[in-house]
């Protein structure tokens, strides 16, 4: 078990998955994870596909329950929560980055940036002025109105990563967020993670590919639904 510190961030205990499949089959996605992240921390989770790394993730963030264990976020134990409790810790304190961007197609970069603002009573006006300096910061402020079918994947990313903060999470949360695009591409979006990283903010990012991983702090293997291995980068 991780060593956990009061201002952690995150901290899994003996953390357990196990999803039934076709015919009662149960398939064990996490056995016994134990993890912490410190506040300002940046790791990386690597490991083969089904590994149960996006499980992980899944759960940091309140998209799932545990079938065992706990995992606590800014030292709310999430399985503890309902539904919609679990809903506004998430609204609160997570920002999630995802491999397919996930955008609103009829929306302009800015009014994706400014939507989860808009559940949490905050008005047009200031939603807007929020997402024109968050796009602003990831290099987009010249691409405010546009839509996402006008933006390339780079960019579109880069609109997630902003939409991601727009609430100023305490812990953001990046499934393979270089997945779909180029190397060149994927580089330019892993410097605003960097950026990010030396602004303060706690990052978990999924990856397969090592030379991502690099770019973090601390990366953490995980096989066969275990953490097999963490190394300091």
């Amino acid at each position: 078990m991780s060593e956990t510190a009061p201002d952690d961030v995150v901290v899994a205990t003996d953390l357990r998955k196990r999803y039934e499949r076709a015919e009662g089959v149960e398939v064990e996605a996490l056995s016994g994870v134990s993890l912490s992240l410190a506040e300002g921390s940046y790791t990386a989770v690597m490991g083969p596909s089904g590994s149960g790394k996006s499980t992980l993730l899944n759960l940091a963030g309140g998209l799932d329950t545990p079938t065992a264990g706990t995992i606590a976020v800014n030292g709310r134990e999430l399985s503890a929560l309902s539904e919609n409790e679990r809903a506004t810790v998430r609204g609160e304190a997570v920002g999630f980055v995802f491999q397919t961007f996930n955008l609103m197609p009829r929306l302009t970069a800015a009014e994706n940036v400014a939507f989860p603002l808009v559940f949490r009573g905050v008005d047009r006006e200031r939603r807007l002025s929020r997402a024109r300096e968050l796009l602003a910061d990831v290099g987009l402020g010249d691409r405010t109105d546009h839509r996402p079918n006008e933006l390339s994947g780079g960019q579109r990313q880069r609109v997630a990563i902003a939409r991601a903060l727009a609430g100023d999470p305490a812990l953001l949360l990046a499934d393979e967020p270089t997945g779909n695009v180029d190397t060149e591409t994927g580089d330019r979006i892993m410097s605003v993670f960097d950026d990010l990283h030396a602004a303060g903010n706690t990052i978990l990012l999924v990856t397969h590919e090592r030379r991502i991983a690099e770019r973090a702090d601390r990366i953490v293997h995980v096989r066969d639904g275990e953490i097999v291995d963490r190394e300091a980068v």
